[in-house]
C-alpha cells in the first residue's frame, strides 16, 4: 500500500534466492496522472528483481486508461559476451537498458496479449541459459570485481588495481567472471557506484550467475549496510578479501592470532545496527526495557577477545625478542627480504640457501617468517629471512595486527627488497614497498634491491631498471645468476658494518 507520492516496499529478505531466479513477486500501481514508468520504478524492479512492475493510469471519469508493464532483460550486451570491462557512466548513457517496457490501450488488452507466468518462466529459463555459456564450470563463487575510478588515477593504474584485485579475488577462492569500472568524481555515500548503476551491475551478475560483488575500495559500515538492503549477493571489499587469504594460509600460532586480530578489529566497527526483534533480558529480575540485546554482546565479546589476544602476542612477542637477542649477542649480520607479494622471495631464499620453504606463484603465499643461515664469500656467515609480502594500500588492521612481525625488520642490517622485474607495473610496486616501509620507520634502512624473474623480462627493460635503481639482476630458478648477487650483498654489509663500527669509535671518543 501506498499514497499519492510513492509506495514503501517492505522488506522481502531472501524470497526465491538464486542468480537466475526472479523474485516471485510483481508490483502492480495506480498513476493518477498519464505517466509511463519512472526510473525510479524501473531501477527498484532491477535492484529487487520483481517479476515485472507495472503502472494503471485512471482516466478523468474513473475508468482505466493505458497500462505500462517492465520486466528484465535476459539479453547480454556484446561487452558483456566477450568478457571484457564495461565503464558506461550508468543507465541514462546510450547502452541499452537492462528491462523491456510493454504498453496497452487497456487491462482487457493486457489480459488478452500478456500471460505473465509464461513470460516470468520463459525469463528465469533464459538468465539460466545464458548463465551456463558465459561463465567457466570451476566449482566456487562467481564474483564480479567493482572499481570506482575518480579521475585521480592513470589509466594504467586502473588496469593495474583491476588485475591485482582479480588475483586477490582467485587467492581467495573466488571466481572472477567480469570487471565494473565506473568513473565519478567520487564514491557515492551510500552504493559507492550509484543507484541507477548499482542496477545495471545487480543485471549483469544475473547474467554471469555473480554470488559476490568485490569492491576495489574499503567499503564504510553504512556502503555495506546499504548494500546489503538492495541485494542478495554477498558484499565485499579489498580488505575483507586480503584477510580471507591471510586466514587460509596462515599456519604458525603467532600467524593465526595475528589474523583473528585484524579479522576482529575490521568486524567490531561494522557489525549491522541495532534491532528490537535482536533483544533478549540479560539483567534478570528488576530488569527495565529490552535488556542487552544480542548486537551488544557479541560487541562486548569481539572486544574481549581482542583483549586476549592482544596479551598472548605480547607474551610471544617476547619470547620472539629473546631469540632476536640471542642472536644479536652472537654478532651475526641479518638480511630481510622484503618486496611485494608474489615478487619470488621465498623461492630466492630456497635457492640462496638450499632450503624448502613454501613457495608458490600466488599472493600471500608465505605469511610466517622463515629464517635461514647462508655463507657470503670471505667466509662471512650471515642470516637471511623471509617475510609477509607487502601490496599497495595494505590494510592498517592487518599492519596492526602484524606489527610484531614487521619489527623484525628492525633487526635487520640490510634489507634486500625484492622486486619482479618482468611486472609490467614494476614502478608502482616500488613506491608502494618503498611507502610502506616508511611509513614503519624503516626507510632508513640500507637497501640493496634484487630483480628477480630477469629469466621472464625483456633484457633491455630489465637492464634499464637495474641501473636505474642500482640494483642487481636474479632469476631464483638460475642458480648462475645468484653469484653476482651474493658477491655484491657482501660488499654492501662489510660497507655498512664499516659505517657503524666507525659510528662507534667516533661516539666513544666523544
Amino acid at each position: 500500500m501506498g499514497d499519492a507520492s510513492g509506495i514503501e516496499i517492505p522488506e522481502l529478505g531472501r524470497a526465491r534466492a538464486g542468480t537466475a531466479r526472479l523474485r516471485g513477486l510483481r508490483c502492480v500501481h495506480t498513476h493518477l496522472k498519464p505517466s509511463h514508468l519512472s526510473q525510479e520504478d524501473l531501477t527498484d524492479m532491477a535492484l529487487l528483481r520483481l517479476d515485472a512492475m507495472a503502472a494503471i493510469e485512471t482516466r478523468e471519469d474513473g475508468e482505466t486508461g493505458q497500462v505500462h508493464v517492465a520486466h528484465l532483460l535476459p539479453i547480454p550486451s556484446k561487452e558483456e559476451d566477450k568478457g571484457e570491462k564495461s565503464t558506461e557512466a550508468g543507465t541514462n548513457g546510450k547502452k541499452q537498458p537492462p528491462w523491456e517496457e510493454l504498453h496497452f490501450p487497456n487491462l482487457a488488452q493486457l489480459q488478452l496479449d500478456l500471460d505473465i507466468s509464461a513470460l516470468t518462466s520463459s525469463l528465469e529459463e533464459e538468465f539460466a541459459r545464458i548463465q551456463r555459456s558465459s561463465t567457466r564450470f570451476e566449482k566456487g563463487e562467481r564474483a564480479l570485481i567493482v572499481l570506482v575510478d575518480t579521475g585521480r588515477q592513470f589509466e594504467r593504474s586502473v588496469d593495474s588495481e583491476l588485475e591485482e584485485l582479480e588475483a586477490l579475488a582467485e587467492g581467495a577462492g573466488l571466481i572472477p567472471c567480469g570487471q565494473v569500472v565506473q568513473r565519478r568524481k567520487a564514491p557515492d555515500h551510500r552504493f559507492v557506484i550509484g543507484r541507477g548503476r548499482l542496477a545495471d551491475v545487480l543485471m549483469h551478475s544475473m547474467q554471469t550467475g555473480a554470488e559476490a560483488l568485490v569492491f576495489a575500495q574499503e567499503l564504510t559500515p553504512a556502503q555495506v549496510r546499504s548494500l546489503a538492503e538492495f541485494t542478495d549477493l554477498k558484499i565485499l571489499d579489498r580488505t575483507q578479501v586480503i584477510l580471507d587469504i591471510f586466514a587460509q594460509r596462515a599456519r604458525s600460532r603467532v600467524g593465526k592470532l595475528q589474523v583473528e586480530l585484524a579479522q576482529l578489529r575490521y568486524m567490531i566497527p561494522r557489525l549491522s545496527a541495532k534491532h528490537t526483534a535482536m533483544s533478549r533480558l540479560t539483567g534478570g529480575i528488576g530488569g527495565r526495557g529490552p535488556g542487552e540485546t544480542k548486537l551488544e554482546i557479541h560487541t562486548r565479546r569481539a572486544r574481549d577477545r581482542v583483549i586476549h589476544l592482544e596479551r598472548e602476542l605480547k607474551t610471544l612477542q617476547r619470547k620472539r625478542s629473546q631469540g632476536r637477542h640471542l642472536r644479536q649477542k652472537r654478532g651475526v649480520p641479518i638480511l630481510s627480504l622484503v618486496g611485494y607479494t608474489n615478487a619470488g622471495k621465498s623461492t630466492l631464499l630456497n635457492a640462496l640457501t638450499q632450503s624448502e620453504v613454501l613457495a608458490a606463484d600466488q599472493l600471500f603465499a608465505t605469511l610466517d617468517t622463515s629464517s635461514r643461515r647462508l655463507r657470503l664469500p670471505r667466509d662471512q656467515e650471515v642470516l637471511i629471512t623471509d617475510t609477509v609480502g607487502f601490496i599497495r594500500g595494505l590494510p592498517k588492521e592487518l599492519v596492526g595486527a602484524f606489527k610484531s612481525t614487521l619489527e623484525e625488520l628492525g633487526d635487520a642490517d640490510m634489507l634486500l627488497h625484492v622486486i619482479d622485474s618482468s611486472d609490467p607495473h614494476c614502478d608502482e610496486k616500488v613506491a608502494a614497498v618503498e611507502q610502506l616501509l616508511e611509513e614503519i620507520d624503516l626507510g632508513s634502512k640500507p637497501v640493496l634491491r634484487v630483480f628477480n624473474k630477469i629469466d621472464l623480462a625483456d633484457d633491455i627493460q630489465a637492464a634499464n631498471l637495474i641501473r636505474r635503481y642500482d640494483g642487481v639482476g636474479v632469476s631464483g630458478i638460475d642458480s648462475e645468476t645468484l653469484l653476482p648477487f651474493i658477491e655484491k650483498a657482501a660488499d654492501h654489509l662489510i660497507q655498512i658494518r664499516g659505517l657503524e663500527e666507525k659510528t662507534e669509535i667516533e661516539h666513544a671518543a666523544i
